[in-house]
């Protein structure tokens, strides 16, 4: 697992954002990580997720998947309800996994996505997030091919930016899927945190850098894991050229990570401070 580089082994754009930083902390540029990034940085899309306790995400940047199952084995009824997804009045999204009857499931959550409001290729695609915990719970912030419609999975391709098992919580993966190398064929790194504290125990930016030829992964901006066409299985194609949308949600159970059990204690909240995109040059 790589989880150090040395400087000048950096990727050209993610040296050249280093420098950046560099420069605007030498002019006097300060902002906290939770504000907004100077525009020469080329922010393009954001969620603050500024508002009331309780209010819905805003519509004109999310929208709401409804159901259950999801092709996983999802245990969970995803739902539009603000117990499930909602502001939790300190600047975060809160998505809520509740043992609750609904639907004819045991269990409700919550899944939204920027489809058709939002889709980007290439750039830095990052989330402050503070995750869940226990067995049978799986937070992901992830990209879908904008063409899914039309093509399908796995043709549409999948970035998986975070996925985490919730029996796990001092370990998260980065992934991608396409055809020929999907589902439990995807191309994957795990990365580990250090120390005797999980994911959960606080907030940490989960990043992807994505060029025409390269995809990077990122934990607290400590680069893990790259692919690039070169890895794929022989013969088979890439399919992260052209713009994807983003999906946050928490399921319970899945061929991922199995049911809860009796260890496992509800409600389970992913927090999310933020969501940012930014052009390319990565």
């Amino acid at each position: 697992m790589l989880v150090n580089r040395e400087t000048l082994c950096l990727p050209r754009g993610r040296l050249l954002m280093m420098l950046l930083v560099i420069s605007l902390a030498a002019t006097g540029w300060g902002g906290r990580c939770s504000d907004t990034a100077p525009e020469s940085i080329g922010l393009v899309w954001e969620d603050e997720f500024e508002g009331p306790a309780g209010q819905s995400p805003s519509e004109s940047r999310w929208r709401f998947d409804i159901g259950t199952g999801w092709g996983n084995a999802q245990l969970e009824w995803d739902t539009d309800q603000p117990d499930n997804v909602s502001l939790d009045g300190n600047g975060n999204l809160a998505i809520t996994a509740i043992k609750e009857s609904f639907e004819g499931c045991e269990y409700t959550s919550g899944r939204i996505n920027t489809m058709g409001l939002f889709s980007h290729d290439y750039g830095r695609f990052e989330a402050r997030i503070k995750l869940p915990v226990g067995q049978g719970i799986w937070p992901a912030f992830w990209l879908l091919g904008a063409d899914f419609g039309d093509v399908g999975w796995p043709s549409c391709g999948e970035i998986d930016i975070l996925e985490y098992k919730g029996q796990e919580p001092s370990v998260v993966q980065g992934a991608v899927h396409g055809p020929g190398y999907s589902g439990g064929g995807a191309i994957w790194r795990k990365y580990t945190l250090t120390g005797s504290e999980g994911f959960n125990a606080g907030f940490h930016v989960f990043a992807l850098e994505w060029s025409p030829n390269e995809i990077t992964w990122l934990v607290d901006d400590i680069p893990y894991f790259t692919v690039t066409p070169g890895d794929l299985p022989t013969g088979e194609r890439w399919v992260f050229n052209h713009p994807f949308f983003i999906i946050l949600n928490v399921a319970v159970g899945g061929h991922f990570v199995g049911p809860p059990d009796a260890t496992t204690s509800f409600p389970q909240t992913m927090l999310i401070d933020y969501v940012r995109v930014y052009e390319g040059g990565f």
